[in-house]
């Protein structure tokens, strides 16, 4: 079960940083993403973490700008967003699977188990 944080809505330039509480995934053979669903477009990957080494994976429009990470105390994986502009508005899901290897980790829509997603919003 996954359960992403309540929507929220910032100023361009400002940052965010949603939340995904999951359970039912251990540790060790997961992988956990964060999918954006913009108005008009399609389901896009934007961070993938596999959590057994804290391997992460990021889309070139959020590099540099986005970090996913995980708190296995907490089991919350949460994603930073700096620096955000409009192009980075939608509905944001996290996603998690049981994974053989880390070969299995990336940000193709291949999930099974998706969090309620969280609206975020960036206007001035």
């Amino acid at each position: 079960q996954l359960e992403d944080s309540a929507g929220e809505s910032v100023q361009p330039g400002r940052s965010l940083k949603p939340s995904c509480k999951y359970s039912g995934y251990t540790r060790s053979t997961s992988c956990i993403d964060w999918f954006r669903l913009a108005p008009g477009k399609e389901r896009q990957g934007v961070a993938a973490i596999y959590t057994t080494a804290g391997v992460t994976y990021y889309d070139d429009s959020v590099k540099g700008r986005f970090t996913i990470s995980q708190d296995s105390t907490q089991n919350q994986v949460s994603l930073q967003m700096t620096n955000l502009d409009s192009e980075d508005a939608g509905v944001y899901y996290c996603a998690a699977k049981f994974v053989a290897g880390r070969w299995a980790c990336g940000l193709s829509p291949d999930f099974t188990n998706w969090g309620q997603g969280t609206q975020v919003t960036v206007s001035s």
